[in-house]
């Protein structure tokens, strides 16, 4: 039985709308005003809340912006009810959070088909997350033990070797060896971290509240950790000379973990899909409430089809190219990007290279609504 709280300062209309609830069987719970209304939200934690915007005590905007910005109540489900729905007024709704508006005065019907609106999706964005965390399992079982086979292969054959036959090795070979190996066992603990990492990130965009706790991070000085990121990635993989930084001072709200982890993907990808001498650019800039980042290589780029299949635990022409990895990392940065109210665009043409562009809000939730 979902739960739902009523806040409203007209006390008859606070009784015929609990009168509603009731008799459909839901269970209501009612504030006089704004401020009790948020006290009571954090307290019982609703399933929906149904708010008056005229108050005398904190008004529904107020209780709004108030409720979105703590991490326990931040994904509750929010109707506003209001006698003068303007332009201005619903817009304001929506930027803080709003999900629908019910302009008074209403019908019983009309509350009632708003309610069952707004629960029926809130439970379908709950089965489809379910639906998610089934498929991620059902992919882990499958492509890990395939994708770690590769790296921990190079691993144990060249120790088997090593310990066999070290008397009889020259230097050279050993020290040889002993790159490959700890070649490989640097490329395992990218794909377990990955595997990882993709797993905690279904599992907490599962969680409406710990998604709006993450969503108040910032990382303010974004151009210092994007070159010292991309410059770190581009020695790394012996390709410095081929990196081409154009950054713009300016924030993004995200933890400096994640923006990391994001740039850290759409790199490694560039420098592995592209060749020495072909130049891998790293772009931002600001428009309006928004960071872009751009990273564009110049290598053997994707077909639209491949574009369109774009997934987690796929590797594109794997057996042409005898690229190791999951494939993962693309995912990952997508999936970060989204979870913090963010897009990705992807342009590729096989042969000429690929450009990934993602877009970031400027400021948390908990800044913007001010």
């Amino acid at each position: 039985m979902a739960r739902i709280l009523v806040i409203d300062d007209e006390e008859p209309i606070r009784e015929l709308i609990l009168m509603a609830l009731h008799k459909r069987g839901f269970e209501a719970i009612q504030a006089e005003n704004g401020e009790v209304g948020v006290q009571l939200a954090q307290s019982h934690l609703p399933d929906l809340i149904l708010s008056d915007v005229k108050m005398a005590k904190m008004d529904g905007y107020k209780a709004l912006a108030a409720l979105r910005q703590n991490p326990r109540t931040a994904a509750i489900p929010f109707i506003l009810m209001t006698g003068q729905p303007h332009q201005a007024g619903m817009r304001q709704g929506m930027e803080l959070g709003a999900d629908d508006y019910l302009p008074k005065p209403f019908t019983v019907p009309a509350l009632l088909a708003a309610v069952d609106a707004r629960l029926k999706k809130q439970e379908t964005l709950r089965s489809m997350a379910e639906q998610k965390l089934a498929d991620l399992r059902a992919n882990i079982s499958l492509a890990l033990p395939h994708e770690l086979f590769t790296p921990l292969s190079g691993i144990v054959g060249f120790a088997d070797i090593i310990s066999s036959e070290a008397g009889n090795l020259p230097p050279a070979d050993l020290v040889e060896m002993g790159q490959a190996i700890n070649a490989s066992a640097k490329r395992l603990y990218r794909l377990i971290e990955n595997f990882l990492i993709y797993a905690q990130i279904e599992l907490l965009s599962a969680d409406m509240i710990k998604v709006a706790s993450l969503r108040q991070n910032l990382t303010p000085n974004t151009h210092e950790l994007i070159e010292n990121c991309a410059r770190l990635l581009a020695a790394d993989a012996g390709r410095a000379a081929d990196l081409v930084l154009e950054l713009v001072p300016g924030p993004a709200a995200l933890s400096e973990e994640y923006l990391s982890k994001i740039v850290k993907e759409l790199l490694n990808n560039a420098f592995k899909f592209s060749g020495p001498g072909q130049a891998v650019r790293v772009t931002t800039h600001l428009a309006n409430d928004w960071l872009c980042l751009t990273v564009q290589d110049q290598g053997r780029g994707m077909t639209q089809q491949q574009v369109a299949d774009i997934g987690a635990y796929m590797q594109f022409e794997r057996k042409i190219y005898e690229q190791q990895g999951s494939g993962l990392g693309l995912a990952i940065a997508k999936r970060l990007t989204e979870l913090h109210r963010g897009t990705v665009a992807l342009r590729s043409e096989a042969g000429l290279g690929t450009t990934v562009t993602i877009t970031l809000p400027r400021r948390p939730i908990s800044q913007a609504v001010k």
